[in-house]
């Protein structure tokens, strides 16, 4: 059985380890926050420290027989209700899975630590953070180049082709997802839509600009990104 100080420490390090995942969740103004991760955190510590210790007393009783990983399993699929609670679909677009992710987690952090693997606990919330601050930057890169980027090129007839705009642009083939050229409002002008993909906001508006510059081209306009 543990004893006293030794609970009371598992419980503060499970808070501990909770509140470092709550934190970054919290700058980022979710309401899964700091507190909710402690929370469950601590919850999930407690509920396998007396999965693993709180029945010793009938341990040896006649006919008794006992799983300690059955209380502490049930915190597995029981944290779902809480995480979908952070769950929300705006528009097209759903958010709080991140958070209901980290919430999952802190749970088996907490229950990681509640079974004294403590290098298992602190590693993982190393982890953790490694992944919620460290990789968004990468992954909100990775969407900007993913957005589709067109332009409206309105020019003399003949003046744009997509041999001139890679020329002038200097853009890979396999960059411009469309090319269509047609009759512009004015008999005198062709108006060309141009898409790219794969390609910075910043890396489109210097091709624009490059293309204003561009002997016969009236306006370039930016159009509407889509995902």
């Amino acid at each position: 059985m543990l004893g006293n100080v030794e609970i009371v420490w598992r419980l503060l390090l499970a808070a501990i380890l909770s509140g470092l995942i709550g934190i970054e969740r919290e700058r980022l103004l979710w309401a899964a926050g700091l507190r909710t991760h402690m929370l469950v955190g601590v919850g999930a510590c407690l509920i396998m420290i007396v999965s693993a210790f709180g029945f010793a007393d009938v341990l040896g009783t006649r006919n008794v027989a006992l799983d300690p990983s059955r209380m502490a399993a049930q915190v597995v699929s029981g944290i779902g209700f809480l995480g979908a609670g952070t769950i929300l679909l705006r528009g097209e677009v759903v958010k709080g899975l991140t958070t209901a992710a980290s919430l999952w987690a802190v749970a088996a952090v907490g229950l990681a630590v509640g079974g004294g693997l403590y290098v298992a606990g602190i590693a993982t919330t190393a982890i953790l953070l490694g992944i919620l601050a460290g990789m968004k930057p990468l992954q909100e890169r990775y969407h900007d180049r993913m957005h589709i980027r067109p332009l409206r090129v309105v020019a003399k007839p003949g003046c744009i082709s997509l041999e001139v705009v890679q020329a002038v642009s200097g853009v890979r083939p396999s960059r411009v997802r469309q090319f269509v050229t047609r009759r512009g409002s004015a008999p005198e002008f062709d108006e060309t839509l141009i898409t790219f993909v794969r390609l910075s906001r910043r890396s489109v508006e210097d091709i624009a600009q490059k293309l204003r510059r561009h002997p016969g081209v009236i306006t370039v306009d930016d159009l509407p990104e889509s995902g």
